[in-house]
């Protein structure tokens, strides 16, 4: 700024005045500056500017790299930030750089509060988080943690895939779970709770799992054996999320297995891959949209006011029925 000052022959002030927009300058003084500083490559430093005012206006995103349902909050996150006002910063949980790292480097880099999307953080570091920086937890909720959570009700999702699969005639249902991923428990117990209210209890059956495609390949090779051995292959699979209902549909399918002729799948998130599949994949929506509006909103509004308490959004999810479910086999009835 001193460099487009002396050239343009005016004070550092005022060029500082007439890159924030402010009157002060006349139109030539103001075209002046601004030609000479295009001319050195000279461009104003926004974020120095604002952390010399002791903020940053920047919101840190944590997200899992292989998660396509994270793609889709962070494409919604985006606009909500811009439109208030903020910056987005990303950092990445992988295989080998893992969550705490992720979201020590966005504080590193002075982000002002924390979305964190489908942590799986202890509860006493979720909570020790909550109170150095405004944290939001989406898709996951922790109890008596001190941060905002944004996530869908899980129960009502897979209660809605469960009455579905029931009304087409299904009996035996497996459910694939999700492991530690977010939502998975209250996906399993909602399950469970589904196969008693159905009368089914003694059909129940959940495998061990994650949310990736590698956990319904290996879940579809399992059935697959199964059958080979000659036990019956359940009529439908309530998958822990997308990606596992995509392996799933992967193994199957190598195996001959006619979905959903032969075998019903239903997945969870309704993710952008969901619907360009050769066949549409079942799912029970969660809404990026309203989640990540909601997840950008709790944060600034306790950014902007220190007296506002962590609050929670329980948002709706719906069934989505496409081409991955149909009535059960009337000879496997």
């Amino acid at each position: 700024m001193a460099d487009v000052a002396t050239k343009a022959g005016v004070s550092r002030a005022l060029v500082s005045i007439i890159f924030r927009g402010k009157p002060g300058a006349s139109a030539e003084t103001r075209e002046r500056v601004l030609r000479v500083a295009e001319e050195i490559g000279y461009h104003p430093d926004n974020a120095a500017r604002l952390l010399a005012r002791g903020r940053s206006r920047t919101l840190g995103v944590m997200f899992t790299v292989h998660q396509t349902f994270h793609s889709d909050l962070i494409a919604a996150i985006y606009p909500e930030a811009e439109r208030l006002g903020y910056d987005v910063l990303l950092s990445a949980s992988t295989h080998s750089r893992g969550e705490t790292k992720a979201i020590e480097a966005l504080l590193g880099h002075r982000c002002e509060a924390l979305l964190l999307l489908g942590s799986d953080a202890e509860a006493g570091y979720l909570n020790e988080l909550g109170r150095r920086a405004v944290t939001v937890s989406v898709s996951r909720q922790v109890p008596h943690a001190h941060v905002d959570f944004v996530h869908s009700a899980e129960g009502k999702g897979v209660r809605q895939a469960m009455d579905h699969l029931v009304e087409l005639g299904h009996r035996r249902i497996v459910h694939v779970d999700g492991g530690r991923g977010p939502g998975s428990a209250e996906r399993r117990r909602a399950y469970r709770a589904a196969m008693r209210r159905h009368g089914l209890e003694s059909e129940a059956r959940v495998l061990p799992g994650d949310h990736t495609e590698l956990s319904g390949i290996e879940t579809g090779e399992l059935l697959v054996a199964e059958r080979d051995r000659g036990e019956p292959l359940p009529t439908a699979v309530l998958a822990g999320n997308d990606r596992c209902a995509w392996g799933l549909l992967m193994s199957l399918t190598r195996a001959g297995i006619d979905v959903p002729g032969d075998l019903s799948v239903v997945g969870y998130d309704d993710s952008h891959l969901s619907h360009l599949m050769p066949i549409g994949l079942t799912t029970v929506r969660q809404d990026a949209l309203l989640m990540a509006e909601h997840a950008v909103r709790f944060a600034v509004e306790r950014l902007e006011n220190e007296n506002v308490s962590p609050r929670e959004a329980v948002l709706e999810p719906k069934l989505v029925v496409r081409g991955t479910t149909g009535p059960v086999p009337e000879a496997r009835v």
